[in-house]
């Protein structure tokens, strides 16, 4: 979600900073092999009558680098927990030990951990086609003002120049994130 602002280049930073906290967020999704709490982040828990985070009902923790351990904080809600993973997570069963919830991570198979690079760059190309998009907004927003006299030609070059610099810079930073996380896949 973009927002429009009026302020020149800082409504485009805050508009490719959202861009890039929102492919951060969609790479901590995806499993490199290591558990990682931000896997649970989607999963919604019955409890009280209503959908609750399940962060909100339970302590999540990573004892070691393939498991999560989850401890609900009422004991009652177990089986709601419980339910909850199962529905979510696709590829790994939660173990109820006690008053623990455990899910246990296999390692990916080569063929999964290919699939999750090509799963990686699409979301990556999404976030550039967002970036490109913003680009476009901006040059459309100072070609308008070019129109109007409020800018003059050669000020309207700079601030495409400004422009392009940024997006550049982003795109730096998105390409970065894609080589660390496809790293971090296919890391046995």
């Amino acid at each position: 979600v973009l927002r429009t602002c009026f302020a020149e280049n800082n409504c485009m930073r805050e508009n490719l900073e959202q861009t890039v906290e929102h492919l951060r967020g969609e790479l901590a999704k995806i499993r490199a092999g290591r558990a990682s709490i931000e896997l649970l982040e989607g999963v919604m828990v019955d409890a009280y009558d209503t959908k609750l985070p399940l962060n909100q009902v339970a302590n999540l923790s990573s004892p070691e680098p393939r498991a999560i351990a989850i401890q609900p904080w009422d004991k009652t809600i177990i089986k709601n927990i419980e339910s909850a993973l199962k529905a979510s997570l696709d590829d790994v069963s939660p173990v109820v030990d006690g008053e623990v919830i455990r899910i246990f991570f296999p390692p990916p198979t080569e063929e999964r951990r290919h699939e999750l690079v090509r799963n990686v760059a699409k979301i990556v190309e999404d976030a550039k086609v967002s970036i490109r998009q913003v680009r476009e907004d901006e040059l459309r927003d100072l070609k308008d003002q070019e129109d109007k006299g409020e800018i003059s030609e050669d000020e309207l070059h700079r601030k495409k120049d400004e422009v392009q610099k940024m997006v550049d810079e982003y795109n730096v930073k998105v390409e970065e994130m894609r080589k660390k996380k496809e790293g971090e896949i296919m890391t046995i």
